[in-house]
């Protein structure tokens, strides 16, 4: 089915929704915060709330019943705390969106309806989960409230891949240069504001702590003036991801500080890749994080060439019981 499709029939069934819920694990966790960060800036009546799997089990919010739609998401639809979450979610009455790449994964089968999703195709079909998942919390929106700006998002959506697979083709020597200055630094701060905050998280804690071993950390950059600007100065390294949009002030004023303290700062900003060019100007925020984050996989396996350690390599994950 498609998004429309899937929120059509939530309709049919229960006209009054009153909350969304996003739950996942790790990258994918990571990847459904566009779409909770779109309902959030346009709903004027939805609740929304994204939830890491077992906190939604073991805490799990009282709005969870035949009002609420819950999108539960893994890679592989096998994540065994996400699993049980969208299991709970359907015992309780709420209506269960999965999104996967495997239709026939435990967590598609725990699921009323499934968005299954491409991965390994392309550059740009790694950002077909997060762009899945803003598309459905679009028609959440337009069926439920309506939504003034739908047509415009809707173009972004038919655009974004070819943008992403674009952008990486003459990255490769910039994502080197990455590699090269930052294969062996003592920790990696990352830094992003608006819908794209959770793609640095993400490069932080998956991409370089899980499948790297190099310590890093995450901060919102409207954050990094109320305690880790102190740790700014020439030794130290800094991943700053700059929006196209409305939050890019707090990444520009960042941006000022590293070069005024002469910090290695590596820059991806998505005006440099002409995502504005492309996205009309009423949605192209949501559209930073799938255009940042799949051109960053490019300075991911740079580095993980640099370093010989490659991003399927892993110590205790699919190895000891935890």
């Amino acid at each position: 089915m498609t998004v429309k499709e899937i929120v059509a029939s939530i309709k049919a069934k229960q006209p009054d929704i009153k909350a969304v819920y996003f739950v996942g694990c790790g990258a994918s966790m990571s990847e459904l915060f566009p779409g909770k960060y779109f309902l959030e800036n346009n709903a004027k009546k939805l609740r929304t709330s994204l939830y890491t799997a077992n906190n939604f089990n073991y805490s799990t919010p009282a709005g969870v019943d035949n009002t609420a739609i819950v999108v539960t998401c893994s890679l592989s639809g096998g994540t065994p705390e996400t699993v049980a979450a969208s299991k709970l979610a359907m015992e309780l009455g709420a209506h269960v969106v999965s999104v996967t790449i495997d239709p026939n994964s435990p967590l598609a089968k725990a699921s009323d309806y499934q968005i299954i999703h491409g991965f390994a195709a392309s550059y740009g079909a790694k950002m077909e989960k997060p762009a899945n998942v803003l598309a459905l919390a679009c028609e959440i929106l337009n069926e439920y409230e309506g939504y003034e700006h739908y047509d415009d998002m809707q173009d972004g959506l038919s655009k974004i891949y070819d943008l992403i697979n674009d952008s990486v083709k003459l990255l490769v020597p910039t994502a080197q240069k990455f590699a090269e200055e930052n294969y062996d630094a003592p920790i990696l701060y990352c830094m992003a504001s608006g819908a794209t905050q959770y793609v640095a998280y993400s490069f932080s804690s998956f991409l370089m702590m899980e499948m790297q071993w190099l310590p890093a950390s995450a901060f919102h950059t409207g954050e990094f003036f109320h305690g880790p600007f102190e740790m700014a100065d020439e030794n130290a390294h800094y991943l700053l991801l700059m929006n196209d949009g409305p939050t890019r002030p707090m990444d520009a004023r960042a941006l000022t500080f590293l070069q005024r303290m002469n910090a290695k700062t590596t820059v991806v900003d998505a005006k440099d890749f002409g995502l504005s060019s492309h996205i009309k100007k009423s949605v192209v925020e949501y559209f930073n994080p799938l255009l940042i984050g799949g051109v960053l996989r490019v300075y991911a396996e740079q580095i993980a060439i640099k370093r010989n350690h490659p991003l399927t390599m892993r110590r205790y994950m699919w190895k000891l019981e935890y």
